[in-house]
């Protein structure tokens, strides 16, 4: 009888962990986008872009902080102290060197991209990597035991320190320092939060033999995220050193605006996919349920969310962020409709690395950056809107890949997986149509405020409507979920 009981304890601390890495998300994101909006209303464009460009670089950087050991320690079921003290001198001793390499290096940059006014602003974000080794270890420790709440209390605090910090900045008028105060300050109050809350604290130890137990998993991770910075820097690259800090400045908002939904929708559960995946590996039938309820429920939600934007980026960001943002206006529709595909392929990465496959996930990575690498240099000379359809061209056309992948690792049924998209697309594709149909009659009729409230209302109910229509048993099965996460709500006693 002891199975049963296992099962149901992981189901209840992943539960927990939706619920609190849904109060983390939610209120990080709604925090950040506020803070995101105010200095959109504050500062110009210039401002962003610089900041972004001292990010390509440092998010280089960045890569090599953590050496992938967190994952490694959140993967691993021998999981001994020595691998925790080793993990983390590593990780402090590189963010160092590499916070000397970034001070020395800024002025090349500046250089390379003719904007001498990175030099400082490189030289004050370089002290996040010292930060960053001061945390990854007791992060992953705490991912590993499912423990969000604590990780939810840690972020929130310090996104709403960060984000004090950035307005108040901008309104005394310090412009682009006041997003460098925001990061600096976020990292710092993240460092203090999670030492206060974490009872780990590394000892004066180092060992050789741990250290390749964790270099030989992590350097899978550290191949990836190299991947990854391709993916998610290419195009800011490109943008920034042929088109300039302008125009990536209305660029990155944009991407932005995608971040911020995708954290809000789709990070919440993914989050959460690798340590109960992991817990999961030696039972793949268990494993093939759980991927396809996570993304039919991020399905359900994205889909509306993601191309509901598209529809609406021409009236949400002039009312949002004001008439100077709308060269963001094309390139926001048109990211946006890389939604459907984030839905359910934000599970790929953490279900390869559950099973023990680094490799495979380093290859698909490498696939992705390539695509996006040459379809970014051939776009750019026509702007920034054909660099954000290169991207979108770039994932349909490779979307088939990941599938496989996950046929041949976890013997998933095709037709099972790609059936967990019908429901979302019909209500969808129903709700596009209601609200282009609406904005033909009201968009000369009344004003943009009560016009983007009318479209917005009748989106949602007219989605909700077929949903209920087509799959009536899926509000039941959410209320049914609904009512495990509030039973695990601050201040209530689990049954158990």
């Amino acid at each position: 009888m002891e199975p049963p009981k296992q099962t149901s304890n992981l189901r209840q601390k992943a539960v927990k962990g939706v619920l609190w890495s849904a109060i983390e998300s939610w209120g990080k994101q709604a925090v950040s986008f506020g803070v995101f909006f105010l200095l959109a209303r504050l500062l110009g464009p210039e401002a962003f872009g610089l900041v972004a460009l001292s990010g390509i670089f440092l998010s280089f950087l960045q890569i090599f902080v953590d050496q992938g050991f967190s994952t490694a320690i959140v993967q691993r079921q021998d999981l001994e102290p020595e691998h925790l003290d080793t993990a983390f001198w590593t990780n402090l001793g590189v963010s160092i060197l590499l916070t000397t390499i970034s001070i020395s290096c800024a002025g090349l940059v500046a250089s390379f991209f003719k904007e001498p006014h990175l030099i400082p602003i490189i030289r004050c974000l370089s002290l996040n990597f010292v930060f960053g080794g001061l945390s990854g270890v007791q992060q992953a420790i705490l991912q590993r035991e499912l423990a969000f709440k604590v990780l939810a209390v840690r972020s929130l605090v310090a996104v709403l320190v960060g984000g004090s910090v950035g307005i108040v900045l901008a309104l005394l008028g310090f412009g682009v320092w006041s997003i460098v105060g925001q990061s600096l300050a976020n990292s710092i109050a993240q460092v203090i939060a999670l030492w206060w809350v974490s009872s780990w604290r590394p000892r004066f130890k180092f060992s050789q033999k741990h250290f390749k137990e964790l270099f030989t998993f992590g350097i899978n991770i550290v191949g990836i995220n190299v991947l990854n910075f391709v993916n998610q820097n290419s195009d800011n690259f490109l943008i920034g050193y042929y088109l300039g800090s302008v125009a990536l400045g209305y660029y990155a908002v944009a991407y932005r605006i995608l971040t911020v939904v995708s954290q809000l929708l789709i990070t919440v559960i993914q989050k959460i996919a690798v340590p109960v995946f992991s817990r999961l590996q030696q039972e793949p039938e268990k494993m093939r349920k759980a991927l396809y309820s996570a993304i039919h429920l991020t399905s359900l939600v994205a889909f509306p969310a993601f191309i509901g934007l598209s529809i609406l980026a021409p009236e949400l960001i002039v009312v949002v962020f004001g008439q100077k943002w709308i060269p963001s206006i094309p390139v926001m529709q048109i990211l946006n409709l890389i939604g459907p595909l984030y839905a359910g392929f934000f599970y790929n990465g953490a279900v390869l690395m559950a099973l023990g496959k680094p490799t495979w996930n380093l290859l698909l990575n490498f696939i992705q950056a390539s695509g996006n690498l040459i379809g970014f240099i051939i776009a750019v000379q026509w702007g920034i809107t054909a660099v954000a359809s290169a991207y979108i061209i770039r994932a349909y056309l490779t979307c088939p890949i990941p599938i496989w992948m996950l046929y041949k690792t976890l013997n998933i049924k095709i037709s099972t997986y790609l059936r967990q998209y019908v429901v979302p697309t019909v209500g969808t594709l129903v709700m596009v149509i209601v609200i282009l149909i609406t904005k033909k009659f009201l968009s000369q009729a009344m004003s943009l405020y009560g016009a983007l409230f009318i479209y917005i209302v009748l989106g949602g109910i007219t989605y909700l409507g077929i949903i209920k229509l087509i799959e009536p048993k899926v509000f039941e099965e959410i209320a049914n979920l609904m009512g495990e996460i509030t039973s695990n709500l601050p201040g209530r006693k689990n049954q158990i």
